[in-house]
């Protein structure tokens, strides 16, 4: 066995909606939010809970963008806020409550420039 293998196994576990990770973090948010970011509907204002998995700055139209991927436990939600590069406490692990409208986005479900409040966990 490779650790290459081992590796790519334990992420594949990780970001598994079928394991014990997904559903505590259901649990945990669906008791918090009235929708999951799998049940939220497009083009309508929506508030949803999650944690922040990766963050990166991607340029969009040559401006700075930092997107942050929030998940729940159901689904995975793209959060994109337009001419930023850092927000102070937008980091992986963090607990997040964003409020928006979702796009879709090269088949990708997005909300640009979203309300946020960073939740304690």
């Amino acid at each position: 066995m490779t650790g290459k293998s081992r590796l790519r196994r334990t992420i594949s576990k990780w970001a598994s909606s079928d394991d014990s990770y997904a559903r505590d973090m259901r649990a945990t948010y669906s008791a918090q939010s009235e929708l999951s970011i799998d049940e939220a509907p497009d083009r309508e204002l929506v508030t949803l809970r999650g944690t922040v998995r990766t963050v990166t700055v991607r340029p969009r139209g040559g401006v700075p963008a930092l997107e942050a991927e929030l998940y729940d436990g159901s689904a995975v939600l793209t959060i994109v806020w337009l001419g930023r590069r850092r927000i102070a406490g937008i980091d992986p692990g963090r607990s997040l409550q964003v409020r928006g409208r979702i796009g879709v986005h090269d088949g990708h479900r997005i909300i640009y420039n979203p309300r946020y409040e960073l939740i304690c966990s």
